[in-house]
């Protein structure tokens, strides 16, 4: 919030739980309210836990997973989309995980793929409209996810060695991905999944 502030900006914060319908329809027309108007709305939160087997994913967890992963972008772009007129943009986030799985994040890497073919649907939907959806679909990233239950702490030693540059991702080297998929340049860029593996391959 103070860096946004500090360069000049304005920025506003609006807490809540997005597994909440009411409240992600509540969290866009605050958004749009405060800031006078809604251009670009990024999809970002997500929620992941490793499981070793299928049988270790309770009802409830799938559910927090599915509500935070899938619902909770389609909640808001569908509140988005009534308030946003030609030339606005949608950015969702994907995952490696959508095209090449690992076996102890099954529903995790179930709700990328889900969002993938929400991108690929949502930008055909809107195209007409002049509103333009992309993706962005990170490798191995430093995030919260992973030191909060997305990763064993015997993952965590080796997280993004296995990648062709042999190291994880830092969220500094993702950022501009997002301003690319939301820039006005790329006027004919939608449906796009934008990757950032550190060279293991591009999600589809």
């Amino acid at each position: 919030m103070e860096l946004i502030r500090s360069a000049g900006r304005k920025a506003v914060a609006i807490p809540g739980d997005l597994r909440d319908e009411a409240f992600c329809q509540r969290l866009v027309e605050d958004a749009a309210r405060e800031l006078g108007g809604l251009d670009i709305l990024v999809n970002n939160a997500a929620r992941q836990r490793t499981k070793p087997a299928i049988a270790e994913i309770s009802s409830a967890d799938f559910d927090a997973t599915m509500k935070t992963n899938v619902y909770a972008p389609f909640w808001l772009t569908k509140a988005a989309v009534a308030r946003m007129g030609p030339g606005a943009v949608i950015v969702n986030t994907s995952s490696e995980q959508a095209s090449d799985p690992s076996e102890d994040l099954v529903d995790y890497a179930l709700t990328g793929a889900a969002v993938l073919n929400f991108t690929k649907s949502m930008a055909k939907q809107l195209a007409p409209k002049g509103i333009r959806v992309n993706a962005v679909a990170p490798g191995p990233f430093w995030t919260p996810l992973q030191v909060s239950g997305g990763a064993t702490p015997e993952k965590l030693q080796k997280f993004g060695s296995q990648s062709p540059l042999g190291r994880p991702g830092q969220p500094a080297e993702i950022a501009s991905l997002y301003v690319a998929a939301a820039d006005p340049a790329l006027s004919y860029s939608t449906g796009q999944i934008f990757g950032a593996t550190g060279g293991g391959g591009q999600p589809a």
